[in-house]
């Protein structure tokens, strides 16, 4: 993922409420959005925190999707929705 792909998607996912993830793929269709429960990676640090989801980036490039910190090897992004604070 390019920096400014990551610029223009981290304005939508600070909107509120963020957009859904056939909107994001809508914007976005050269990367893959996969969403689960934030309890699916409780033990996982995001990339990024935002008030109703943690966001991970994917890096699929290889046989199996894995987890990555490296924006340059992203392929797509795990939204981890979760409730907003109350």
């Amino acid at each position: 993922m390019e920096q400014t792909q990551w610029v223009r998607l981290e304005h939508l996912l600070r909107s509120r409420p963020m957009p859904s993830l056939a909107v994001l793929r809508q914007e976005f269709p050269a990367l893959v959005f996969v969403s689960c429960d934030a309890e699916d990676l409780a033990d996982s640090p995001p990339f990024r925190r935002y008030p109703t989801a943690d966001v991970f980036l994917m890096d699929g490039r290889h046989h199996c999707l894995c987890v990555t910190h490296t924006l340059a090897e992203a392929t797509g992004l795990l939204v981890a929705g979760r409730a907003a604070p109350a």
